[in-house]
């Protein structure tokens, strides 16, 4: 791939993740806080588990394409101070909009070089798709539990159940 592609296609990516950043922070403002240990299932992440692992670990991919290396994977306990949906908001709100800034700046070639993933060599470019992809997917999982646990599903991609005024 050229730099020249590989750089206009990194920067629809960044721009699809901006725009996300506000529907994922109303999935986690939506969690209620009372019942962050709720779980579908018990090889399923709790609420906060995935609170933690869609903000920790979006950062993280996103520093890796930024720096050209996976460095070691965030812990997701409580060590990690996310301890809220609010605090997950903040830090999501605080630290995704830095780091993509950081990676509009870079240089095409930056997108092109490879970046071991798991043990498969990607393009840096081909790490922010799954970038997206990562994060819509848990940020869906996560929204799933919202009214099991008592909370109401926002606006994702248009009116929710929960958003629709009825009309009579």
């Amino acid at each position: 791939m050229q730099a020249d592609t590989a750089k206009a296609i990194a920067d629809h990516l960044l721009a699809a993740l901006e725009y996300e950043i506000g529907i994922t922070t109303s999935v986690f403002a939506a969690v209620p806080a009372d019942n962050l240990t709720y779980t579908p299932h018990p090889s399923s992440k709790t609420a906060i588990g995935l609170l933690r692992h869609i903000t920790l670990e979006d950062e993280w991919l996103l520093k890796g394409v930024a720096e050209g290396a996976l460095g070691p994977m965030p812990e997701d306990s409580d060590a990690c101070g996310i301890m809220t949906p609010q605090d997950a908001v903040a830090r999501y709100k605080e630290r995704i909009p830095k780091v993509i800034a950081q990676l509009k700046a870079l240089p095409g070639d930056a997108f092109t070089r490879q970046v071991d993933f798991f043990g498969n060599q990607m393009p840096a470019v081909a790490i922010l798709s799954v970038v997206v992809r990562h994060s819509t997917h848990h940020r869906g999982q996560l929204s799933t539990y919202l009214r099991p646990m008592g909370g109401k599903v926002p606006s994702i991609y248009g009116p929710s159940a929960d958003t629709v005024v009825a009309t009579a």
